[in-house]
């Protein structure tokens, strides 16, 4: 029964590659219900989960690419791959209305770019502070801090080595899920009662899954408003990224 399982996996990696990252979004949202009543949510877990297969197939296959090394889930290596990266940035920014985006104002435009450039630029400092030297790395690193999202498609488009890569990731990762915890907690002090402080909160933020989620705990009503000006944060980063920043950071580092 075995064999015939595994030559289907096998022949049929996409598949595969979905129900399996659909099975694992069902655990991650069960566990986020039941050990943290919804406090963090469940694709903060599924990341987490993700990091953590993608480093025992690692150790397990000596390999680089993670979960994706042994045969039976080759086909993550696909789901994972630039394509899929990529189609689906395309899908998110076409579902944002022009007419909709005006409703954040100049105030959501300079949030955005305030919350843009402040945590790259905190991604450098960190990335040169633990030895980063090269304009490369510190600017995938940098770019990683913005989204996790930006830092991979950031760092492709300059030449990032594949360790760089994953720690722009992680950087993003860890992001989101600070954002998502600590967002329930801090809102009162950062007053989020309002469609327009929600918007603002989403400019600085810039995490789309992090907003949402943090206000999802906080009060569901402000989730649009944070989540519209949010998702203008990976579209940015991507124009950014490879260009102005990285200009920057050469100009000064190199």
């Amino acid at each position: 029964m075995w064999p015939i399982v595994e030559k289907a996996a096998k022949d049929n990696g996409l598949v595969t590659a979905f129900a399996v990252v659909g099975l694992m979004m069902l655990l991650s949202g069960f566990l986020s219900k039941k050990l943290t009543f919804g406090r963090v949510q469940g694709s903060a877990i599924a990341i987490l989960m993700g990091l953590a297969l993608a480093y025992v197939g690692g150790r397990i296959t000596g390999g680089t690419k993670g979960l994706a090394d042994i045969a039976f889930f080759s086909g993550i290596g696909v789901m994972g791959g630039n394509m899929l990266r990529d189609f689906a940035i395309v899908a998110t920014a076409c579902e944002v209305q022009p007419t909709e985006a005006r409703r954040a104002g100049w105030i959501g435009a300079i949030s955005l770019l305030i919350g843009t450039v402040l945590p790259f630029m905190v991604g450098v400092l960190v990335a040169r502070a633990f030895g980063y030297t090269d304009p490369v790395s510190l600017t995938t690193i940098g770019a990683g801090a913005v989204t996790y999202i930006v830092g991979p498609v950031t760092g492709t488009a300059i030449g990032a080595s594949s360790e760089v890569l994953a720690l722009s990731i992680a950087t993003g990762v860890i992001k989101a899920i600070l954002v998502m915890v600590f967002t329930p907690a801090a809102a009162g002090f950062l007053r989020l009662r309002t469609p327009r402080s929600a918007m603002v909160f989403g400019g600085l933020a810039g995490t789309v899954s992090g907003v949402t989620a943090g206000l999802a705990a906080t009060d569901r009503r402000l989730v649009p408003y944070g989540a519209l000006v949010a998702t203008f944060h990976t579209g940015l980063g991507c124009l950014m990224g490879p260009s102005v920043l990285f200009l920057a950071v050469k100009a000064i580092f190199a």
